[in-house]
């Protein structure tokens, strides 16, 4: 979005919104609903202050600009091609675009649509971003933001051609990374996130590995990590990241699972690691595509893949969590109005939490935790792993079993 050129909101006259439309964690087709919404707001905005606020460009979250870890930059390239360049298909407006490509193909969702330009009468585009323009990146969130991040703050960068770089004052909402410097400029302090559980980990020698493919590479290492890129401790942990495919989820539902369980029963067997952490994004991934037959065979394939996880660490009488931070292939449909329809958001569902322990000897149980959550795993990992947790952890789920 370029605004901001001055402090004053007074002299912020004109403003350019450049959408990405979701489909994900809302309806699949919803996005008219809130473009009706935004270009109500902008209107009476414009109308009583005498502003120029407008839309100026959008496409899918799937197709443009928001790729993440490294895995598809041709998406940055479309989407900075579309917000930047003006190049993209031309509408006179976005719920002209969106409309268009709904009755072009009945089956689209909105996290797949095309890029597409708003234009004037003249086929002039309204809002490229250009010299001396203010560019707020209003994500919150470090793992999609970081490439389009890259590509207007980073003087070295070299992912694809720009063609054009605009002189212009660019902010995330936040750092997406403070280890990098991504962006230089942001508008909220990050969170602080003091002693992720990695840290304890490696302070206390545990020798451990972290893998998955590109797509939730980021989220057993930078999220894990207290959002930091980096190792704790590079002589202590392995991480590994399998490359995602590159077309449509729903194409490739298996992913890359099996890939994925070959090199951890690999590293299970060597025999050098102590702990391990695993992603397996097929259930969420392929879940948000609303494609029911093909998140079927994704949750199938990491199914499989799980069994023979668990049958080398019943092997290696070792101890495994099962777990997962949401839902989403869990339910696929909703009732809407007597109307089933296709659910591609996340579930509200509680999620499972499972100990397999080839060893258990009665000596601990579920603790009675009125509330359990994702932020009292770290504790019960160390537990499982012979260690009382830090104080200021969250309270374990498990607890010892009091023998009467």
């Amino acid at each position: 979005m370029d605004m901001l050129d001055k402090s004053a909101k007074e002299n912020v006259k004109k403003v350019r919104i450049h959408c990405l439309l979701d489909g994900r964690d809302v309806d699949e087709r919803s996005a008219l609903s809130y473009i009706d919404q935004l270009e109500g707001k902008l209107s009476e905005i414009n109308n009583s202050e005498g502003f120029d606020y407008a839309i100026a460009s959008g496409g899918g979250r799937m197709l443009i600009t928001m790729d993440r870890y490294n895995a598809d930059w041709e998406m940055v390239k479309k989407g900075w091609d579309t917000h930047v360049l003006g190049n993209a298909r031309q509408f006179s407006s976005a719920k002209q675009a969106i409309k268009t490509m709904y009755t072009e193909d009945s089956n689209i969702n909105d996290q797949y649509l095309p890029p597409f330009v708003i234009s004037n009468s003249s086929s002039i585009p309204i809002g490229k971003i250009k010299k001396n323009d203010s560019v707020i990146f209003f994500n919150f969130r470090g793992d999609r933001a970081i490439e389009m991040s890259m590509a207007f703050d980073s003087p070295n960068f070299n992912k694809f051609s720009r063609d054009q770089i605009p002189n212009i004052h660019y902010s995330g909402m936040l750092s997406y990374d403070g280890d990098l410097n991504i962006p230089k400029n942001y508008l909220v302090q990050p969170p602080y996130i003091k002693d992720p559980i990695s840290k304890y980990l490696c302070h206390e020698g545990i020798r451990s590995f972290a893998i998955s493919e590109t797509q939730k590479y980021g989220h057993v290492t930078y999220f894990w990590n207290g959002n930091s890129s980096g190792y704790i401790d590079k002589s202590l942990e392995k991480y590994i990241e399998i490359p995602s495919y590159t077309v449509p989820f729903d194409q490739k539902p298996e992913m890359r699972a099996p890939e994925i369980a070959d090199k951890t029963i690999e590293l299970l067997n060597s025999g050098q690691y102590d702990f391990g952490r695993i992603n397996f994004p097929n259930g969420d991934m392929i879940g948000h595509t609303g494609n029911f037959d093909a998140t079927v065979k994704s949750v199938e394939a990491a199914d499989y893949q799980l069994s023979r996880l668990l049958e080398t660490i019943n092997k290696l009488k070792g101890t495994a969590i099962v777990l997962a931070d949401h839902g989403n292939a869990d339910e696929m449909y909703v009732l809407k109005n007597g109307i089933k329809k296709t659910k591609t958001a996340h579930s509200l569902n509680s999620v499972p939490f499972a100990i397999v322990d080839p060893l258990f000897t009665h000596s601990y149980q579920i603790a009675p935790i009125s509330s359990p959550g994702l932020s009292n795993v770290a504790s019960t990992i160390c537990n499982l792993l012979g260690f009382e947790a830090p104080l200021h952890f969250d309270n374990s789920l498990i607890s010892p079993l009091q023998i009467k």
